[in-house]
């Protein structure tokens, strides 16, 4: 069958409620939402084998009650997060794990707009939902954006977790960047192994933050 127009927008939206609302838990009385990119989206690889997924099988291994809601998108911006924040939080979110803001570095977006971006991002979040418990994911980049690019842009995520009194993990992909073994063949992206350390490292931002 030939596609159509409408075929094409349906297979797009029913994608997107696929990222906004799959739960890896069978509880939806707290929920956790990951608004990411690629990284978390398990770019590569089954997304079963993804962070947010492997979050998820540690939560029930615990007896914590939490839904995890994966709503990564491969090549999303901060600006792209932003127009998609008040559709995935639609449903009540407990804890934001927000993930954005590497693209934006990759594609030289000046910072001022990445940060105003993830500020309006936070505070949609904190107006829907006053309680919401917020984890900021910081990334770094690769020296050849030069030397002032990057200290700015890794200097952001730090100073937007202390305007929001927000849990900060200094950078996502520690232990894993640069690591062949730990990431496909483009050398960017974490393969299986890579993100059980990215689950890990995420655990340990989110564990204080868990009610038991």
């Amino acid at each position: 069958m030939k596609p159509t127009r409408l075929t094409g927008h349906l297979i797009a939206i029913y994608t997107l409620l696929s990222l906004t609302n799959l739960a890896f838990s069978a509880t939806d009385e707290k929920r956790i939402l990951f608004l990411g990119d690629s990284l978390t989206a398990g770019y590569g690889i089954d997304p079963n084998q993804a962070y947010p997924a492997l979050l998820a099988e540690k939560l029930e291994e615990r007896g914590l009650e939490y839904a995890v809601s994966p709503a990564g998108l491969s090549g999303e911006t901060s600006a792209g997060g932003l127009r998609r924040a008040k559709w995935v939080m639609q449903k009540p979110v407990d804890i934001l794990v927000l993930a954005l803001g590497a693209n934006d570095g990759l594609r030289g977006i000046k910072l001022s707009d990445t940060k105003r971006n993830l500020q309006g991002i936070i505070d949609f979040a904190k107006g829907e939902y006053p309680n919401i418990k917020i984890v900021i994911a910081g990334m770094l980049m690769p020296p050849n954006l030069g030397e002032a690019y990057t200290a700015e842009f890794r200097a952001m995520f730090p100073s937007l977790a202390e305007t929001n009194d927000a849990t900060l993990i200094p950078f996502l992909l520690e232990g894993v960047a640069g690591e062949p073994e730990l990431n496909i063949a483009d050398g960017i992206h974490p393969n299986p192994e890579g993100h059980k350390i990215l689950a890990e490292t995420v655990w340990n931002a989110l564990e204080p933050l868990l009610e038991k």
